[in-house]
């Protein structure tokens, strides 16, 4: 609860030029889930999500298991609520912000797995896949893409690993929503960061551009 109190000031972002935030705690019936914020810039809206790397909490421990589901809960409804906001502005764009990488390629149409994995000599992949702690997310994500047509970006990080890709499948169709890019961040020990710009003359709204701290690259360059 420390960390709550200092870094989710009510109604406010931290920084020497703060905004005006929406928590989802303001909400009675999730009002442990402050850190879960949204805002609008530039007729863009953000929303933040929390989730967390290693299977989001869950099957570990009973009392983890009950932090996972009800924090899933309250994750859900507050992307949903994103996009209805989102929708109901009229916005250029959706940008949703979180931790954990909820691992799309689990999702991938059966062809585009074998496609996949056919490039990396004697690898197969599982006959059926696996259930995880982000399922009932990307299921979610899907069902709201497939109705919203300007550009959503989801930014994560947790497994270190910079990319930039359309990896969401439509369930109707089995092809890539176009206007979906997902952006993983660098991570140890690539310790790097990404530029995000929104710009209205891009066809997906937003541009991102790597930024490569010289003082930690993997050849150890100077300038």
């Amino acid at each position: 609860m420390k960390v709550r109190a200092v870094f989710y000031p009510a109604g406010k972002s931290l920084g020497q030029r703060t905004i005006s935030v929406e928590s989802q705690g303001q909400d009675p019936q999730y009002s442990k889930f402050i850190e879960n914020l949204r805002w609008s810039v530039d007729n863009v809206t953000f929303a933040t999500l929390h989730t967390v790397g290693s299977n989001d909490n869950a099957g570990r421990l009973p009392e983890m298991d009950t932090e996972y589901s009800d924090r899933k809960a309250a994750n859900i409804q507050w992307m949903k609520a994103a996009f209805a906001k989102a929708r109901s502005d009229g916005s250029r764009g959706l940008v949703l912000m979180t931790q954990a990488n909820p691992f799309f390629e689990n999702h991938d149409p059966q062809p585009w797995k074998n496609a996949y994995l056919n490039r990396i000599a004697g690898a197969k992949g599982p006959e059926q896949t696996q259930p995880t702690a982000f399922d009932d997310y990307i299921a979610t994500l899907a069902e709201e893409v497939e109705s919203y047509a300007q550009p959503v970006a989801y930014l994560h990080g947790d497994t270190h690993r910079f990319r930039i890709d359309h990896s969401l499948f439509s369930r109707k169709t089995n092809r890539r929503f176009e206007n979906f890019i997902r952006v993983e961040t660098y991570g140890s020990p690539d310790i790097h960061w990404v530029k995000v710009t929104i710009d209205p003359a891009e066809p997906m709204l937003f541009r991102f551009d790597p930024q490569i701290v010289d003082a930690n690259v993997a050849n150890h360059r100077a300038k």
